[in-house]
């Protein structure tokens, strides 16, 4: 199974599709399209890190091992930073102190 494969699947799994992940990690859909169609045991890292962050799994998921045995990587505080502030605009005021006083509750 090579790296196609592995996204494909994974992507399905997941709920997405190629013009979806491509927007959310910033490469063109082609991009996405080709990995899925040539799939191989090689891809750009850069591109793959990316997925593999979007799709919280480790980037090894896509060469080494089965797919179910993958388990998803915790996000980051960078993830979680970036997350809140492309979505903080969207939270209504409730939303937002729920999630100042669910902050607070892990000191």
């Amino acid at each position: 199974m090579g790296i196609g494969s592995r996204l494909s699947e994974l992507m399905r799994h997941r709920g997405t599709n190629a013009n979806e992940l491509a927007q959310k990690i910033g490469v063109a859909p082609t991009t996405i399209y080709s990995m899925i169609k040539r799939d191989s045991k090689k891809a750009d890292i850069e591109v793959l890190i990316k997925i593999a962050r979007e799709l919280q799994v480790d980037a090894e998921y896509f060469c080494n091992g089965t797919p179910s045995a993958s388990a998803p990587a915790a996000p980051s505080y960078e993830d979680m930073e970036e997350l809140i502030a492309r979505n903080g605009k969207n939270l209504s005021a409730e939303e937002k102190i729920k999630l100042i006083k669910l902050l607070s509750e892990l000191e």
